[in-house]
């Protein structure tokens, strides 16, 4: 079962049509605050980096530790969405528990890298836990992952929607796939989209899905006058594309089983995956650094580098400019020290 499968058999065609939103979504700011998943303690270095192709230079460098033990914990009540049953939600119950069981333990722990990134920034929001949930459904909690329609990332941002919520998208960055830089957009988004349709997740993740402007005219054309909240979902949902008309009943399904799972300790582990958390330390290097410059200079598989900075398409940074780029936890300060050596950078054209 694919990632595909899970998002359903129709094209997500609305977050295309970024003109056919309404002036509120228009006029959404460029700008917004940045809210990094960042440790409270910053290590900053000055060190001189010398690099192939570069005069020899005095540069600064910056790591930072990431640890999301020691994020602030908001106080604000923290908000649940209903978990309703409905025919819809049985039928995928049934799926879940019998022919894609397996494929949803797999999920399960696949949940497990970026669970502490998403879950840490709900906290901070008193925002849903269930939201978590989401990009199993959107991208199988892959940060590569591409539909149809040219969604990127563990919560399939179309482009228009990406630049809107200040993701960078170029030959060199696309934060879509970032892990912490697109979950803070998502949430952003997400949270707009819950004010913007009465206070009901349903509609909300309805409207992530479908797009808030098709959202808008179904509610318009048949629930007009009604209030909207979760129950009304299920008034309109036969009129809804067929991928949004599982979207809610998915979601509710997994949440359930997942809670189940856990509650009765029945997680599956698969020897032949080990899942990781998605934890490192940040340096700053020149541009056009290459990951297995920064690879050999810790003596580590460049893979490991690759995955750490999935948003990196061309497996470098930018050139022109100082860009982060995200090392095992641990290993910041030796990196650092290392490419100050002088040791070798393989540039991109290597």
């Amino acid at each position: 079962m694919s990632a595909d499968d899970l998002r359903g058999l129709s094209a997500r065609v609305d977050r295309l049509d970024s003109q056919d939103e309404s002036s509120q979504d228009r006029k959404k700011p460029l700008w917004r605050p940045v809210r990094f998943l960042v440790g409270l303690g910053v290590v900053s270095l000055t060190v001189s980096l010398s690099w192939v192709g570069q005069q020899a230079t005095t540069r600064s460098a910056q790591v930072e530790t990431v640890s999301l033990e020691a994020l602030m914990v908001s106080d604000a009540p923290r908000r649940s969405i209903p978990l309703d049953m409905h025919p819809r939600v049985d039928k995928w119950l049934e799926a879940f528990q019998t022919t894609h069981r397996d494929h949803f333990a797999y999920l399960l722990i696949k949940k497990k890298r970026f669970d502490e990134v998403i879950q840490s920034n709900l906290r901070m929001r008193g925002m849903p836990e269930e939201l978590v949930y989401i990009p199993m459904i959107e991208s199988e909690y892959s940060p590569l992952a591409v539909s149809r329609v040219s969604a990127v990332g563990l919560w399939q941002f179309m482009s228009p929607t990406a630049l809107q919520y200040g993701l960078r998208v170029d030959p060199y960055v696309d934060e879509r796939r970032d892990p912490i830089r697109a979950t803070d957009a998502a949430l952003d988004y997400l949270d707009y989209l819950h004010n913007r349709f009465g206070g009901s997740w349903y509609l909300a993740a309805a409207a992530f899905n479908a797009g808030p402007g098709r959202l808008e005219r179904v509610l318009n054309r048949r629930a007009e006058g009604k209030e909207w909240n979760d129950a009304l979902f299920w008034e309109i949902v036969d009129y809804l594309p067929r991928e949004t008309r599982e979207y809610i009943p998915k979601m509710i399904a997994v949440t359930r089983l997942a809670k189940q799972a856990e509650a009765q300790r029945e997680a599956v582990e698969f020897a032949s995956h080990t899942v990781t958390p998605y934890r490192y330390d940040n340096i700053f290097v020149p541009g056009g650094t290459t990951l297995q410059s920064v690879a050999d200079a810790l003596d580590a598989n460049a893979g490991l580098l690759v995955a750490l900075n999935p948003h990196l398409t061309q497996r470098m940074t930018p050139p022109g400019e100082m860009y982060g780029i995200r090392v095992p936890v641990g290993s910041g300060a030796v990196a650092v020290a290392m490419l100050s050596l002088g040791l070798p950078a393989r540039r991109a054209d290597d």
